[in-house]
């Protein structure tokens, strides 16, 4: 047909971005004596890999990018994971020193004005999880991300921004702050957020607040992050949340595509009062928990009673498959990522497609 594009001399299918014709790649001439220079510093670096700690995954990460090599990888692709890997790992350099202190994710529209009710909202929420010794991330653009980083504090504060083909600039509260990190790509950036965080809290928003929000949703109920409390927060009388909720009752959970205790990952607040409380009171006596190949490991503030455990056995029979809830007198392996003394864990055999019923039984744990 004559208006019928001929795409048969591209080597890329249609709707993917050609080579730029008017870009050329020249490689300078690097002078020999410092390129041997450069070839001997490699060498002795190594060299030094077989004694690092984590030498193998070092030399994991060293492997991949010969793999690459091997591979003929295009630039664009090789940018791609160039990127990626450097905006980690100034990523990771940030929050290191960080790394034992509680985070909360705050996500919410950029739209937002200084005089609505979810920006005083998202600003006194910050501030009272600071007050609990919470540090607050978010997007570091305006609206509720402004208003998050407002209430925390610069000090307690990180910002993790985006580049946009529009300019998005730092709020003027993390705005050249060191814990202000750039990122190019969108799934990078959402892996921070996540890894990070020990709770997370969304307000009203746009495709960004509910993209972020349906796939920790996703890495929650799949079992691939672990359990953590989300709060979607509004002003009182809002009804943002409510349709969401309506729409993800009579849409997912009527057609069997989520199950009823997939309901439980997340609270609806309108205060920062219950907001707070429901944040605090997740980590009351549940720390953290590890999947293991047979269920979960789920780390304990305190050591928990013989009745207690008989009645958690009692309750979630449905969830343990015909095994039990256990507590080891000697835990076997550690927590990792934190220099808290826990006083205990228990062992609890599961599938991991029951992730709300797993939730439900942290629920149980806390109020023992």
């Amino acid at each position: 047909m004559g208006d019928t594009p001929d795409h048969s001399d591209q080597s890329l299918p249609p709707g993917k971005p050609l080579s730029n014709p008017g870009k050329r790649h020249h490689r300078r001439r690097e002078d020999p004596a410092e390129a041997a220079r450069k070839w001997d510093a490699l060498m002795a670096r190594l060299a030094e890999l077989e004694a690092a700690p984590n030498g193998d995954l070092l030399r994991g990460l060293l492997n991949t990018v010969c793999r690459f090599f091997e591979g003929d990888a295009e630039r664009r692709d090789l940018k791609l994971a160039h990127y990626a890997l450097k905006e980690s790992r100034q990523a990771l350099e940030v929050f290191a020193q960080y790394r034992h202190v509680p985070k909360i994710s705050i996500f919410g529209s950029a739209r937002t004005e200084s005089d609505h009710p979810d920006y005083v909202l998202a600003r006194d929420f910050a501030h009272r999880m600071a007050t609990h010794g919470y540090m607050s991330i978010t997007g570091a653009g305006g609206g509720i991300m402004e208003a998050a980083n407002l209430g925390a504090g610069r000090e307690m504060s990180f910002g993790v921004n985006i580049d946009l083909p529009f300019e998005q600039y730092a709020n003027e509260f993390i705005d050249g702050d060191p814990k202000l990190v750039q990122f190019r790509f969108f799934f990078t950036r959402k892996l921070y957020f996540m890894k990070e965080s020990t709770a997370l809290a969304l307000f009203p928003g746009g495709y960004g607040t509910l993209d972020e929000g349906f796939e920790a949703l996703t890495l929650i109920q799949t079992g691939k992050s672990t359990p953590m409390p989300i709060v979607l927060m509004e002003h009182p009388g809002g009804e943002y949340w409510s349709d969401w909720l309506e729409y993800v009752e009579n849409r997912l959970l009527a057609r069997g595509m989520i199950h009823r205790n997939d309901l439980d990952l997340f609270r609806i607040c309108h205060t920062v009062e219950e907001a707070v409380e429901e944040v605090l009171r997740f980590f009351r006596v549940f720390h953290s928990a590890v999947r293991t190949r047979d269920g979960v490991a789920i780390w304990l503030w305190r050591a928990l009673e013989d009745e207690e455990l008989e009645q958690l056995n009692e309750s979630f029979e449905d969830l343990l498959g015909g095994g039990k809830i256990r507590q080891p007198i000697s835990p076997g392996m550690q927590v990792s990522d934190t220099e808290t003394d826990v006083m205990s864990f228990i062992e609890v055999p599961m599938d991991h497609r029951h992730q709300g019923r797993l939730r439900q039984l942290i629920d149980a744990i806390n109020r023992l």
